[in-house]
């Protein structure tokens, strides 16, 4: 296929004589572009690798974690880490498991100031290379502090991919099909947990197993960065970079154009310039053409996106699931399941259940909407929260009450919380701010991810267990109001129409 190059030494053309194009509303009440959808016509082959490769980042995610839970027992043992340096302490080990979470929180930070001047595609190969070396860094380290290192850098990869892999498959994908691919990208976060957990599992017996471990994830990288550099950038990028005047404006919609028709699997034809044409209206009429301040996203539409994104995340994190996740293990064994004396079983056990919950949310999310998902799932997050709560301070003697509230946490979060929070910071940004206000989303994510994970023990020292479940309930009925009342439905619209929509 034909594409199109531009030249940035090229003189400079901005576009202002553009119009809006009014929206339409079809009989069934979908917003259409131009009066008709027939624009966003695409070949289901064809979207698969724009989906693919970028998710790969979100499965090296999921199986750091996953690793990191059967890497932990073997690292430390005398008998299987193959290191004279085995006898770490509790603060040593602290840092193995954690030492992604502060790369992530580097790389969050990083993603702020880099992704729009890299773009959704160049951040994403950055990301691919850093996975790489974190993984041989780890896998080969000869002592702790190099190990450290190479968990940290790993970490910079999972920020970098976790803010661009939701924003290139959000910009590239068909509206109707959106949802559905940024949820799957949650599934594939599960599916790399899962797989880490089956790792652990397989090489806990070895010598030096961690080693391998996370050696593992390597050639992973490897095909993520290959087949991302051999993806189009982001279409509306790079016309948000023409509107900006970093790129020649014909050259840029002309190059535009052939990466749409390479993302569609369609051949070059006028359907393809009206829908760049409409884009490029939108963005125009936005005023994109500005450089962003960072004042701005704490303005207007961007802080109401801000408070929708971000809010989802927090909640995310503090209605409890990385501490609910922490106690399952117990939990099995009070309920007498012989699975649970050995840790990575009953991991490989619950990541099964993500794996099937996520992918009904994957199913569903396009046809029955965000909200209604959200609203669902957290409702039975409640309800788990303060099942834990009652058995750790009033029913003791039922266990079978607290492996029925763990159930019900874990399959009520991947309904909602899982997949389409990530979905939606993807959606809700505008697009001249999207690159920095999803940085500062990722961000706040792992930031409270690492509020709970480490407040987590002297809160329940302080309070007791029980007490703390029924706090993390309480907050999940505030996410439910925050639901109810602030996130809006997204479901079927363009980026566009989602943007005007949050107005």
């Amino acid at each position: 296929m034909a594409s199109a190059t531009y030249d940035p030494e090229l003189p400079m053309v901005h576009r202002k004589d553009v119009r809006v194009t009014e929206r339409e509303i079809d009989s069934a009440g979908e917003p259409l572009i131009n009066g008709d959808r027939s624009c966003e016509s695409y070949s289901v082959r064809a979207a698969i690798l724009p989906f693919l490769f970028p998710a790969l980042g979100g499965a090296l995610y999921g199986y750091d974690i996953g690793a990191t839970s059967g890497a932990t027992i073997s690292v430390e043992s005398s008998t299987l880490s193959g290191t004279t340096w085995y006898n770490l302490s509790s603060l040593e080990i602290g840092l193995v498991v954690s030492g992604s979470l502060y790369g992530a929180l580097i790389g969050s930070v990083l993603a702020f100031a880099i992704a729009d001047f890299l773009g959704r595609r160049r951040e994403l190969i950055l990301s691919s290379v850093l996975y790489f070396v974190g993984a041989l860094l780890t896998a080969l380290a000869p002592d702790f502090p190099v190990m450290m290192v190479g968990r940290f850098v790993y970490g910079i990869g999972i920020g970098l991919a976790m803010h661009a892999a939701p924003m290139y498959i959000a910009e590239t994908a068909p509206s109707h099909i959106r949802g559905v691919l940024i949820s799957l990208k949650e599934f594939f976060i599960v599916v790399g947990m899962l797989f880490g957990y089956i790792a652990g599992s397989l090489f806990v017996d070895l010598v030096a197993g961690w080693r391998y471990m996370y050696a593992t994830s390597a050639p992973v990288s490897l095909i993520m960065g290959i087949g991302i550099w051999w993806l189009p950038p982001s279409p509306r990028w790079l016309l948000l970079c023409a509107i900006q005047g970093k790129r020649n404006m014909l050259d840029a919609k002309e190059f535009a154009v052939c990466c749409l028709c390479r993302l569609r699997g369609q051949a070059i034809d006028s359907s393809a310039s009206e829908q760049v044409d409409s884009i490029l209206d939108e963005l125009s009429y936005a005023d994109q053409e500005k450089q962003v301040t960072i004042s701005e996203i704490f303005k207007g539409k961007c802080l109401k996106a801000l408070i929708i994104g971000a809010g989802l995340v927090f909640f995310q994190q503090v209605t409890g699931q990385p501490s609910v996740l922490y106690y399952a293990a117990t939990i099995l064994q009070t309920a007498g399941f012989s699975a649970a004396s050995d840790a990575t079983r009953v991991s490989v056990l619950l990541g099964l259940l993500k794996l099937v919950m996520t992918g009904i949310a994957v199913l569903v999310v396009d046809r029955v909407g965000r909200r209604p998902l959200l609203i669902g799932g957290v409702s039975g997050i409640v309800i788990s929260l303060f099942l834990l709560s009652s058995y750790y301070t009033l029913l003791k003697d039922s266990p079978f009450v607290a492996v029925i509230a763990l159930l019900l946490y874990v399959g009520c979060y991947q309904l909602s919380f899982g997949p389409i929070g990530w979905l939606m910071i993807s959606e809700v940004f505008p697009l001249r701010l999207r690159g920095r206000g999803l940085s500062i989303a990722v961000l706040v994510n792992f930031a409270s991810n690492a509020l709970v994970t480490f407040a987590f023990s002297p809160l329940e020292a302080l309070v007791g267990t029980g007490i703390l479940f029924a706090g993390f309930g309480v907050i999940a009925v505030a996410s439910l109001l925050f639901i109810f009342f602030v996130v809006p439905e997204t479901k079927g619209l363009t980026l566009e129409e989602i943007e005007a929509k949050i107005l």
